[in-house]
């Protein structure tokens, strides 16, 4: 459904100050960020424990049966994540995220139900073909002013790195208690109450409309995948998928092999998870305020290098192998951190929404892949080749990361405008282009929103102020 003017959430309020987000889009924001939030933890939940499950299944005595199991997910979220927002563009975002949510539940009871590996591989499938995540990300857009747009999207990439910490813990934990079975029934009730999360607290929009900034445009696929900046951040965030699945196709086995008890091995998440999101927050403070953002980001894929050597070769203590997966985490979490603000920093604003999709399908890519070539090197050269894979994996993205050029110290700074035509929207842009500081500017008449890339320090934010709110 398309409209020309912006209008609040059904039901709710459009005062407010601008300053501020208004109740409905605190409400919007966090209900989907937990929506989000419910269904990663659903995918991640099995990671540190379902290697050891699955050996244990007819045909588990396959590794790679084991890990193409354990990140089939990944291949159909890659494929469908695109498709279903714009599909989401057509039908609404809440049927396409009932239908979504509905298939992962349906992919948990098979693999539930699951007594080989086979049936566990189908029911992953299922699980990743309920692909919402853009159509999560839509609804938000639809729901928050522009001005607040980055807030909301903070909110929901901020629960899918708790999603990930609580299901490192969480697993070992349940897995004790309730089972595999138990855990994958969990995932299905997790799904059914993330839709009633969107039925009863997320307000109806009452407009739906395409938007530049966080869907995927078809029209500009070509101009990303082209971008070799861009193409350089893809591989990285696809590196960094591919080498998370593949050692966990071997740290279960490393921690048993030392005497920890599968569910025992929260004993080791719980403070490595910890400890890692605390020391990550020096770097990231650094790299931002001394525009260091490139030599922490080489420093960050190296600790990683560095890790994978270290469970290579002194995986002979569980203190050990905490110290690798610590040094791994940090990693892990600096880079995780830092590759979708330099793709914001580093898109042209006409593809930002398209890079930030195809970004995010090469990312669950990686988890087939990687767990993959994971369960294959295990089978055919031992558990030491999978630490020399991801080395070598994390060493040509260090290779390739090098030829980056420092991110320019911008931010992105959006707002509402009132329904205009196409020549004063170019009129405002061309006013907008000519203040100090300002990079790159893009107002769209059709979105009733202006976008601007603006230096870190020394642009005319007065003058960008007076020129929007006298429109």
């Amino acid at each position: 459904m398309q409209a020309d003017a912006k209008s609040a959430p059904e039901g709710g309020s459009v005062t407010s100050s601008p300053e501020g987000m208004t109740r409905q889009e605190i409400r919007a924001s966090m209900g989907l960020a937990s929506v989000y939030g419910l269904r990663m933890l659903g995918l991640f939940i099995i990671l540190p424990i379902f290697a050891l499950y699955a050996q244990q299944l007819p045909g588990g005595e396959s590794h790679t049966l084991i890990g193409i199991a354990l990140g089939a997910y990944g291949l159909t979220q890659s494929l469908l994540q695109i498709p279903a927002g714009w599909l989401s563009d057509h039908f609404g975002r809440k049927p396409v995220i009932y239908i979504g949510l509905a298939l992962f539940a349906i992919g948990s009871l098979i693999a539930a139900m699951a007594d080989n590996i086979y049936w566990i591989i189908a029911g992953r499938i299922i699980q990743g073909a309920g692909a919402i995540n853009a159509a999560v990300m839509a609804l938000a857009a639809d729901l928050t002013r522009e001005e607040h747009r980055t807030k909301a999207m903070a909110m929901i990439g901020m629960t899918i790195g708790v999603s990930f910490a609580v299901s490192m813990v969480l697993s070992p934990v349940l897995f004790a208690s309730i089972g595999m079975h138990g855990i994958f029934i969990m995932t299905a009730v997790l799904a059914v109450f993330a839709a009633l999360v969107v039925a009863f607290l997320i307000p109806k929009p009452a407009i739906t409309r395409f938007h530049t900034d966080t869907e995927a445009n078809g029209k500009r696929l070509g101009e990303v995948l082209r971008n070799k900046d861009l193409l350089r951040l893809d591989l990285g965030i696809f590196t960094l998928h591919a080498v998370l699945m593949s050692v966990f196709m071997q740290i279960p086995f490393l921690l048993k092999n030392n005497g920890l008890h599968a569910t025992m091995h929260w004993k080791v998440y719980l403070p490595v998870m910890l400890l890692a999101f605390v020391m990550m927050v020096p770097p990231m403070i650094y790299a931002e305020r001394r525009f260091r953002v490139k030599q922490v980001f080489m420093g960050a894929i190296t600790l990683g290098i560095v890790a994978q050597l270290v469970l290579l070769n002194f995986h002979g203590t569980v203190m050990n192998i905490a110290l690798a997966l610590l040094l791994f985490f940090v990693a892990f979490n600096l880079l995780e951190a830092t590759l979708p603000s330099l793709i914001s920093k580093t898109a042209p604003l006409a593809s930002k929404g398209t890079a930030m999709g195809v970004y995010s399908s090469v990312q669950f890519l990686g988890a087939p892949v990687g767990a993959t070539v994971g369960g294959y090197l295990m089978d055919h050269h031992g558990g030491n080749a999978v630490f020399l894979f991801a080395a070598g994996l994390l060493l040509v993205w260090l290779l390739v990361a090098s030829g980056m050029q420092p991110p320019a110290a911008v931010r992105t700074k959006m707002y509402s405008l009132p329904e205009m035509d196409e020549a004063t929207a170019r009129e405002l842009q061309a006013k907008l282009r000519s203040l100090a500081g300002v990079r790159e500017v893009m107002v769209v008449a059709s979105e009733q929103m202006a976008c601007l890339k603006v230096e870190s320090k020394g642009f005319d934010e007065a003058g960008l102020e007076q020129l929007v709110k006298g429109v």
